[in-house]
């Protein structure tokens, strides 16, 4: 392989073996039972905020394309049972669906380099018959419930959005706390705002999947150093798109899930909890983000909740 940078950068921040030679939760194992009874005691209004994008045919993605928005169908109709003799009318239905086609999250099977992933997993421990056989997506479901800290770059910018392909630096990040007066901790869940998904709530599902605003390459090493459990961001790349390395596609997902083991969140709404965290001040939440137990799925859907 050429070398880039950015694998430079991964082995300066390799998880591989800190908590393991079997480990397939990463920076998850930040997310403590300690952390998780802190969590629970900032909820002190009730008010919640759904961060999930609807999974429909309305989704961001178009026919074609290599993903497909979430077909909903009938398999049963309250007509089909209403022949019942106790007067029974029911209903059921099912979904058509990828993984990662609405808020999602990127497993630590979902992005590798070099032959491997997250921890030394070889590429075929993921194959046709049985997916990911480590480091699928269900060994992480029980630590996605932690401390949730918004951090609001385009606020911080004094924008409604961050610029096409803005790069977010560690200097944004402290500013964004700075200005904020909240410190981001061991086994938190961040929840970065670039304002991308505005885009999509506009109707503009061609701009919102184009080049978008997303973490830098810089933003790695501040992860690593504050322990972040999992990064959560607004747009659908998950980093600035296009890439910024020459002959990269999505370098900062090799580093953090490959290399640092780091759980990482797509198309997350932001918005509401944004405005509401403008307004009371309070941008710590009880979070709780768990997806589906897909046995060797590299990602899962979500409906996160974040309470105050």
């Amino acid at each position: 392989m050429t070398d880039f940078p950015h694998h430079a950068l991964g082995k300066e921040l390799n998880n591989w073996g800190r908590w393991g030679d079997d480990d397939q939760v990463g920076t998850l194992n930040f997310v403590t039972p300690e952390k998780r009874v802190a969590a629970a005691k900032l909820i002190r209004t009730g008010k919640t905020f759904d961060l999930g994008m609807a999974f429909d045919s309305e989704g961001p993605f178009k026919a074609g394309g290599f993903r497909n928005n979430p077909i909903h169908v009938m398999s049963l109709l309250p007509s089909d049972t209403a022949s019942s003799k106790d007067g029974l009318i029911s209903a059921d239905d099912m979904i058509f669906t990828g993984l990662q086609s609405a808020t999602q999250w990127d497993g630590l099977a979902h992005v590798g380099y070099g032959g491997y992933f997250y921890n030394g997993v070889p590429a075929g421990m993921v194959n046709n018959f049985r997916g990911a056989m480590k480091n699928d997506f269900p060994k992480v479901i029980d630590r996605l419930i932690s401390r949730g800290v918004l951090l609001d770059i385009p606020r911080l910018k004094g924008v409604d959005r961050l610029e096409d392909s803005y790069a977010v630096t560690e200097a944004d990040v402290l500013a964004a706390e700075e200005r904020q007066g909240v410190q981001v901790e061991s086994g938190d869940i961040v929840l970065l705002r670039t304002g991308s998904y505005k885009w999509f709530l506009e109707g503009d599902r061609a701009r919102f999947l184009g080049n978008v605003a997303g973490p830098s390459l810089g933003l790695c090493r501040w992860l690593h150093d504050r322990e972040v459990a999992a990064l959560a961001v607004d747009n659908y790349a998950g980093e600035s798109w296009p890439s910024p390395v020459e002959g990269s596609t999505i370098p900062f997902h090799q580093v953090v899930i490959r290399d640092m083991g780091l759980t990482l969140g797509e198309m997350f709404n932001l918005e509401e909890l944004a405005e509401d965290s403008e307004a009371d001040g309070v941008y710590e939440v009880f979070l709780s983000a768990t997806g589906l137990k897909v046995t060797g799925a590299v990602g899962s859907p979500l409906t996160p909740i974040a309470i105050k």
